[in-house]
């Protein structure tokens, strides 16, 4: 039973940490001034851009406030499918990332 209670634990606080993370990367997103995306965007505004990074944003805040109420749950089914989830999310974003920054800019 401590075993249990300990991976809860455990889970809990990553849970924490991605759901405090989430929600600043969320607001600071949401909240960035033009000038921010202009410096980003290698001193061009882009409108299109500004809009994806608040909209990115929006979609931050939620599964922050999503993952920290998530907590509470205590069917461990529905938990270990949200991690799965995340980690899927955050492996895809990582290998777009990856494949923007390998890919030629001039096609």
């Amino acid at each position: 039973m401590a075993d249990h209670q300990t991976a809860r634990r455990r889970l809990d606080k990553l849970f924490l940490v991605d759901a405090v993370a989430s929600v600043a990367f969320g607001a600071l997103s949401l909240l960035s001034p033009h000038r921010m995306v202009q410096t980003l965007n290698g001193g061009a505004y882009n409108h299109g851009a500004h809009e994806a990074l608040r909209l990115y944003g929006c979609l931050r805040l939620a599964l922050g406030w999503i993952v920290l109420h998530l907590r509470r749950v205590d069917d461990g089914r529905f938990r270990r499918s949200v991690c799965e989830a995340l980690a899927a999310c955050y492996a895809l974003q990582a290998i777009a990332v990856l494949r923007a920054q390998f890919t030629d800019r001039a096609t």
